[in-house]
């Protein structure tokens, strides 16, 4: 029987979402292929995953602990599971569509000699194969992959599929972490904490409120994060406004930022460039303010209000809370 692999990506042991994600929709597609799910963790501290990776049905969990992984770049790691997939050939082996995830799959691709399908929002089996749906050319275009040969691999994106729980009591598998001098050659000399402020990580909200050019300055980013706060979401940024300093690089939603496929994405005072929109455009429902009627933003949205932010977005936000304290 072939496998289905899902590599865990967690921070400090703790899963992120996207893994749950991934186990759920390996969970899925692996029994439509014959095959078995198992989970694959690398890192250290296990422990912190074991309860939580286990509610999301794997059959198995592949442990290469080591706290080397944390003293070094991605290269230990990568090292190990081309190694791993190398050794026990799975058929798939699925990453989240980060961009560490992407890291270590084109790590682990060039090593196995394997190719790369990154920005996944679909999968299917047909006739016994697997298709993958993604949007390429900076999301202008919807291609479906009929992927043959093993092993595929493949880099979900966050939020693309439904975390669903179905608790199994999955057999462990410790493996032997060999780290080579070359890999070790490259070290962590400092961590630096981003501070959260409380809001979910933009790559995994299932709720993202944007803000653009059309704030008119970075003051005016408070109405977004209001209305973020107001609905658990996370705060994103356009290029535009990211590169004129009104707003974190890391919050960058886009083509050069992050990609992002959240339950829902309100777009304020952005007007859409395809820059912009290939970073978001998979978004379950499109929500956009802007007072521009002819923004592009329109032609992708599920619904548009045409009208003065400054009056539109506090008025919501302040619906939103009577609502939550009603």
């Amino acid at each position: 029987m072939g496998e289905f692999w899902v590599v865990i990506d967690h921070e400090a042991g703790e899963p992120r979402k996207v893994s749950l994600q991934m186990l759920s929709a390996g969970r899925t597609h692996s029994g439509e292929l014959g095959h078995d799910l198992v989970a694959v963790f690398t890192g250290a501290a296990y422990d912190g995953s074991r309860e939580r990776v286990a509610r999301y049905g794997p059959a198995r969990v592949l442990i290469a602990e080591s706290d080397e992984f944390e003293s070094h770049p991605v290269q230990p790691v990568i090292e190990t599971l081309a190694g791993l997939v190398a050794e026990r050939k799975p058929d798939v082996v699925a990453f989240a569509s980060t961009p560490y995830g992407k890291d270590l799959a084109s790590g682990v691709a060039a090593r196995v000699r394997a190719g790369v399908l990154a920005d996944v929002v679909d999968l299917e089996v047909a006739d016994g194969d697997l298709v993958c749906g993604m949007s390429v050319f900076g999301g202008a275009t919807n291609v479906r992959c009929r992927v043959k040969g093993s092993p595929k691999i493949v880099c979900l994106k966050p939020n693309a599929f439904v975390a669903e729980e179905s608790p199994s009591e999955p057999a462990e598998e410790r493996v032997d972490v060999r780290i080579s001098d070359d890999a070790r050659a490259a070290k962590v000399t400092e961590r630096v904490q981003e501070e959260a402020a409380g809001r979910p990580n933009v790559e995994e909200a299932a709720i993202i409120v944007s803000g653009g050019r059309g704030l008119g300055g970075p003051e005016n980013f408070k109405l977004v994060e209001d209305l973020a706060d107001v609905l658990g979401a996370g705060v994103g940024a356009s290029r535009a406004a990211v590169d004129a300093g009104w707003y974190p690089h890391q919050h960058q939603v886009g083509q050069t930022g992050k990609t992002v496929s959240p339950q829902l994405y309100i777009a304020v005072g952005i007007s859409g460039a395809i820059q912009h929109r290939a970073g978001m455009q998979t978004s379950k429902t499109i929500v956009a303010i802007n007072k521009d009627a002819d923004a592009p933003i329109f032609k992708l949205v599920d619904f548009g209000v045409v009208g003065d932010l400054f009056k539109v977005v506090p008025a919501v936000t302040e619906e939103l809370r009577k609502r939550k304290g009603s």
